[in-house]
């Protein structure tokens, strides 16, 4: 059933239904019309850009949106609770005579499946971070010597965002050796010596807010427990990959990868999900885990990154995103 009467916060959310957001914003949206309620420091922008029936701009976006939804009468309004502090909450529906249902998640799962746009755009964020990925690697294999992951961390926002060009979708994760047996290790003075070393890097950039992700690990090939569960890692992300149709649960990807460690002695150490859906924010359904039901169909797009961590020794994820199409996924 459709839900015309709607109230949102979420930046995203609301760049989604409107193709424009700001950091202080009410979205309200009331059968066939729509409000963006936000303050006079983004009139100008909002009044160019956002695609509603009308911009209010006030000083006080709680009492203005009150006043608005009592002037439609309206009986009931969904709403997100993920997107409302529990005092916006309390202010917002204090003398309503309105039931505000929640919808957990509402906009995510608006946005499941991608539009041919969104499917364009998410393409050319994936493209722009690979490119990002080999300037980073040049730049660790020909100038790097005993550099710390913190400064590595540096170097490699740098790298990937052009020098600012581009915001990252989130705080990349440049881990070495013991380091990257945490999935979401942060940086530490630890050093890198590229002859000998092992060094995992997650990260990506955002293209006209649409984000990409990607995760590679570099390790020392002579090494062969490091090259063992390296290959161990690729069989169960190109088992995904290769396997993956629509009419599938989420849970089903998540054990065609999580199977290929299972028998490979190593299922304890895999410790998250396989993937995640990827869009406007950088974690969107579908989660591709062991408790996931959603039934993937073409235009999804996500992650699939199976990883194995050997605490106090290392770690080893390998991250594409994929899109859904004619049935199979296709690395974007």
């Amino acid at each position: 059933m459709k839900q015309n009467n709607f109230i949102l916060k979420n930046e995203n959310a609301v760049y989604y239904e409107c193709s424009y957001s700001c950091d202080n914003q009410i979205f309200i949206n009331l059968g066939d019309e729509s409000y963006l309620i936000t303050d006079a420091r983004y009139e100008i922008e909002a009044k160019q850009l956002a695609k509603v029936s009308e911009v209010i701009i006030t000083n006080d976006l709680i009492k203005m949106a009150q006043t608005l939804l009592q002037k439609s009468k309206i009986k009931k309004i969904y709403f997100d609770p993920h997107d409302f502090s529990y005092a916006t909450y309390l202010d917002l529906t204090n003398d309503l005579n309105i039931n505000f249902i929640k919808k957990p998640n509402f906009s995510k799962l608006k946005r499941l499946i991608k539009t041919d746009d969104e499917l364009r755009l998410l393409s050319k964020a994936m493209k722009i971070g690979k490119k990002g990925f080999v300037k980073f690697k040049h730049y660790i294999d020909n100038q790097n010597k005993n550099k710390s992951e913190e400064f590595l961390n540096f170097k490699n926002n740098e790298i990937m965002s052009r020098v600012g060009k581009y915001d990252l979708s989130f705080d990349p994760i440049v881990a070495v050796n013991g380091n990257s047996a945490k999935p979401h290790a942060l940086p530490t003075k630890l050093k890198y010596n590229n002859k000998n070393d092992l060094l995992l890097v997650d990260a990506g950039i955002k293209y006209q807010r649409y984000c990409s992700d990607r995760t590679q690990t570099f390790i020392n090939k002579k090494d062969k427990l490091q090259q063992k569960i390296y290959d161990i890692v690729q069989k169960a992300q190109d088992t995904a990959i290769n396997n993956a149709r629509s009419g599938m649960k989420a849970s089903q990807i998540d054990k065609l990868a999580r199977d290929v460690i299972d028998n490979s002695g190593y299922g304890k150490y895999f410790v998250h999900s396989t993937g995640h859906g990827i869009g406007l924010d950088i974690h969107e359904y579908p989660n591709i885990s062991s408790k996931s039901d959603i039934i993937i169909e073409d235009n999804m797009v996500f992650s699939i990154e199976p990883g194995i961590y050997l605490p106090n020794n290392f770690g080893i994820r390998i991250e594409d995103c994929v899109a859904m199409i004619d049935g199979k996924a296709v690395i974007l």
